[in-house]
Order: C-alpha cells, then structure tokens, then sequence
C-alpha cells in the first residue's frame, strides 16, 4: 500500500467516524505536500466540506485532530486554505521499509489481465539503422518493460519494411552501378553497403530521368513474382537483416513477432476488396481505390494505385487485423516519429469504417525527432548519424572520460572494456530515454557521458558506489537487516522515494513514458549521494543502525538496477 493510499484509506474512516457518511478511498485526493508546506503528503479537504457542512478551516481541524488520536503512522498536521498537510511518523516509514526489504518483485504491479502488442522498429531493408532508430528501438523496447512492469502481458513486434519502391530504388542502382559488388567483397556490414546503394540512388536520379520509371516497373515485376527481381531483393534484403541483427544485438533489443510487409501487404488488399462491398471506399475510372475521409476533416485517401500496386496503408489494415485476431489483443501500440501523425489517424479511421470494433485500441506512440547541432539527418544524402557507428562512438567517449576522471585506474583491461561497453550504452540508452517522448531532442554524445549530471554514468556510478560499501561491509563480517532502530530524516526521505517507485510504474505506464522513471533514478540516485556524503556507514557506531544502514542502501541498489533494467541499462557492480 502506498502512502497516498494509506492516507486515503485514514481519511475514509475518518469521514465515517466524524460525520456518518461512507467515501470510497478513491474518491479522495491525496498527493505529496508541495515544497513550501510542511509535510509529506496532503489531503484535500474541499470535496469534503459538502459532507462536513463546516469551514475548511473547521473541516481540516476534525480531521487532523482525528488523525492524531486514532493513527499512530501519523506525527503531526498542519492546515492552510483548505489542504491537509500530514507528516508521517517513524512507524509508518519502518513499516513502508519492511515491505521493500527481501521483495525481489518490488515495483512488479498485479496482472491486468490485458495482452498489448508493442510494434516498434519496423526499419526499411534499405539503410542501416541510424540515430532516429536508436530512439524508436529504446523507447519501443522500454515501454513494452514498462507495461510488463505495469502487469500486462506484452508482445514486442516489428514490421520489417522489406518490399516497395525504396527498396527497388537500392536494387536498381545495385545493378545499375556496383558491378556485382557484395558486402563480402567490399568487407562492409550489410546494411551498411546496402545503404549505400540507396545512396547512389539519388545520385542516378538526378542524371537518369528515366531512373523513376525502370524503379516502378522493377517494383511491379516484384509483385508479379518475376523470379530475377525476387532473388535480387531477397538477397539485398538477407544482407541487410543480418546486419541489423548485429546491431539490435549491441542495444540488447529483442522481438516476440517479426513480420515481413512482404508476407503482408496481400492481406490488406483483402482488406480494400471488402471496403469496395461495403461501398466505404470507391474504385476511381483509372482503377484507383480510394476512401474519402473529407467528412472527417481530412482528404481522400489512396489505398490502391491504378497498376493494382499497393501502398504503406493498405498493409498496416491487413497487418493490425491479423495481429489483433491472433494474438486477441486489447491494444495496439505503434512507435512511430511524430512525422506520421497523419498517417495513424488515417489507419484508426480506415479500420472503424471496416466495422472492426478494436480500431479505437490503437494507439500511436509519437515521439519527437532526434537532431543534432548541425540540424536534421537526411538519409538519401547520407548525411544521418548511423547506429554502429554512434554505439562505437559512445564507448569511445566512455574511454576517454573515464581515463580523464581515473575511475577506473584500479580496473584489469579487460574490466575496462566491458565498463567502456556499459557505460557508453547506458549513457546512450539514459540521453534518450529521459526526454519526454513527444519532443524533439538535441543529442550531444560528450555530453551524455558526464559522471556528474543528470546521466545514466552518474546512476551508473551511484549503484558500483552502493555495491563496494556492501562488499566491504561483508568482509567487515557486518550484517544488512532491519532493526528497532528509528530511521533518520534522511533515511525517511529514501524510503519515501523507495516507497513511491510502483506508483511511479503506474503513472509512466499510462503515459507510455520511460522518461518518467529515467528521471526518478536519477532523483534516488541524487537522494542517495546527499545521504552517502552526510551519513558515516561503516563508521556507524551503533551496531543496529550500522545494520539498518546497509539494508537500507541494499534496498536503494536493488530497485535502482530493477529500475534501469526497465531502460535497458546495466548497473556494474565495479566502476
């Protein structure tokens, strides 16, 4: 039970006593007290003063003086206009601390009942990964922990865009200009040569006006089966799956589904056949099909071309259709950049119009782009900030700060490169994830790597900080346990914070926002330090606050890497 609960729940058999009335728990506001008040969490008392039929002032007096004559968890109160600021005693936060204390599922919330599909990636076989995947990757594999966290069960799914015209525009100029070359021969990483390829692209678009036209014919070929296009493309596309796979691999991403667009764009023609019976989409003189969604503010909207060819829409309602019948979801959530607003609104409205009555539990995950000081990346000009070479950057970055700090003097060569690896990607992983998903953000890889500032290096370092007190409180032959001892104002603060964490799982879940954990691991991680720097531990004296000390700090290692193990960060034990 949270604190915010435990309140609540006073606070109803307090209404009760006082007045006569029953007031579900729930109906009651509860939240922490704002800095400029005493206290640690305030009720408001407003709603209530149609029950007490007396001044807020009156109101608050009842209720407080009820509080301090029934519930011992409660210290003392104060009143200003209205709001009910309660401080808590010692036995509450002892008891809030037993809770914690030996509780490996801490933060894990009760199962829902609820199974939602998180489809995040989706990358085109044309292009190796770069910095704007990176934040699609985090984020789609962190919400879907997230929601773990929050008792769902989860599928983590991605839609390999393997077919179209950007794909044919890489194999058109793979045959047009590289003269039989392969990543083999040129020693390149798949997707990177690939890429490439893509590249030349629109460098032969410009010289060739005919390039576009022999691109569509390449592409209709494709769907026709021609059997020299198919094995062009399904070796092109081998090519670049097996580098992505490398990639995925270095982020620690992983996926419970991958579909083909390949496998999946014929179901979606089904899909537009029936919306023609239905006569909610009509078939244009030159064969097009369209929908016409101008009655809901927006315009027509192609879902077949004149040739019979389709386009991205048409395979996302085959897609959401199989997926939601398959695996009988309660919610779709897409990660897709905020670019494609449009495009989601068209699907969700497409789908309603089809009579499918799930179409309202999809949901798009927007998020902001990732730019750099020089400006935004473009990918035809080659000028985006590619994955590997990012991730290569950053442990890079993690030497060179880490030799200018001398953290890690003491560690072998090769403890220092398996610390260059965590804290490079965990400074990666951190950048990224505590913005706010909705806005753009600027990277600065230098930046990220700081051992002092709101980064994943500083929890990072925190945690190995907490693990070597512990390790050499063991030598020590000392023990970690809760006592009788009473917990000072800082410890109080700690197991606050601690106590706090599954409510915070809750709200960031609903919110579909990594960002608001990220940041809470760093206020605990600051938390911690103020109380590391203040407190003597293995100088304590006193043998049951030495011992509650230590449990303490365990406890605030443990859900600090349960906490960043939801971002995909790890927590060295050295650093």
């Amino acid at each position: 039970m949270t604190a915010e609960q435990f309140i609540a729940l006073k606070a109803s058999e307090a209404v009760k006593a006082l007045y006569g009335v029953e007031i579900e728990p729930e109906a009651l506001q509860v939240q922490v007290t704002r800095k400029e008040f005493e206290g640690d969490y305030t009720l408001v008392v407003f709603p209530l003063l149609r029950i007490s039929h007396a001044s807020p002032d009156a109101t608050t007096k009842a209720l407080g003086d009820f509080f301090l004559e029934n519930c011992p968890e409660i210290e003392k109160y104060n009143g200003v206009k209205g709001f009910l600021n309660l401080t808590l005693s010692n036995l509450f936060w002892k008891e809030a601390f037993s809770e914690i204390v030996g509780n490996n599922e801490y933060g894990q919330l009760p199962s829902t009942g609820k199974t939602i599909m998180v489809e995040f990636s989706s990358p085109n076989t044309n292009k190796p990964l770069h910095l704007g995947h990176v934040r699609n990757n985090l984020l789609g594999s962190s919400v879907s922990d997230l929601l773990k966290a929050a008792g769902n069960k989860v599928i983590k799914s991605t839609l390999v865009n393997d077919r179209g015209v950007h794909i044919c525009k890489s194999m058109y100029a793979w045959k047009t200009c590289f003269n039989g070359a392969t990543p083999e021969s040129t020693g390149k990483k798949g997707d990177h040569f690939v890429g490439d390829c893509y590249v030349k692209y629109s460098q032969l678009e410009k010289e060739d006006s005919s390039a576009n036209e022999k691109v569509h014919e390449m592409l209709v070929k494709w769907e026709q089966g021609d059997a020299e296009v198919r094995a062009l493309w399904k070796r092109m596309n081998g090519w670049v799956l097996e580098g992505f796979e490398q990639t995925y691999k270095e982020l620690g991403i992983s996926f419970d589904q991958v579909h083909y667009e390949s496998q999946t764009y014929l179901l979606g023609k089904s899909l537009v056949q029936k919306g023609l019976d239905m006569n909610v989409f009509v078939k244009d003189a030159d064969g097009s099909v369209w929908c016409d969604l101008t009655p809901d503010g927006l315009d027509r909207k192609l879902l077949l071309r004149s040739d019979g060819t389709s386009v991205y829409i048409t395979q996302d309602l085959g897609t959401a259709e199989r997926r939601f019948k398959e695996n009988n979801l309660d919610s779709h959530i897409y990660v897709v950049g905020d670019e494609q607003n449009y495009h989601f609104q068209v699907l969700k409205l497409l789908l309603g119009k089809l009579g499918f009555p799930w179409a309202e539990q999809i949901h798009h995950l927007s998020y902001g782009m990732v730019e750099l000081p020089e400006g935004k990346m473009k990918s035809r000009e080659g000028t985006v900030v590619d994955a590997d070479e990012l991730i290569a950057q950053m442990k890079e970055e993690a030497r060179n700060v880490s030799e200018e700090s001398g953290k890690l003097a003491d560690a072998s060569a090769r403890e220092k490169e398996e610390l260059y690896s965590i804290i490079g990607l965990g400074a990666l992983k951190y950048f990224i994830l505590k913005v706010d998903p909705k806005k753009t953000m600027l990277f600065n890889p230098r930046e990220s790597i700081d051992f002092n500032g709101n980064t994943g290096p500083f929890i990072q370092y925190t945690h190995a900080r907490i693990r070597s007190i512990l390790r050499k409180a063991k030598e020590q032959g000392l023990e970690d346990k809760p006592t009788d001892a009473p917990l000072s104002a800082r410890e109080i603060r700690l197991v606050q914070m601690l106590s706090g964490y599954p409510q915070k799982i809750s709200e960031a879940a609903s919110m579909l926002s990594p960002a608001i954990i990220a940041n809470w691991c760093y206020d605990l991680s600051k938390e911690f330090n103020s109380y590391y720097h203040e407190t003597p531990i293995l100088k304590e004296e006193d043998a049951e606050s030495q011992s509650q000390k230590l449990c303490l700090i365990r406890c605030v290692a443990d859900v600090l890497a349960r906490a960043t193990g939801i971002l995909g960060i790890d927590l060295p034990e050295r650093m």
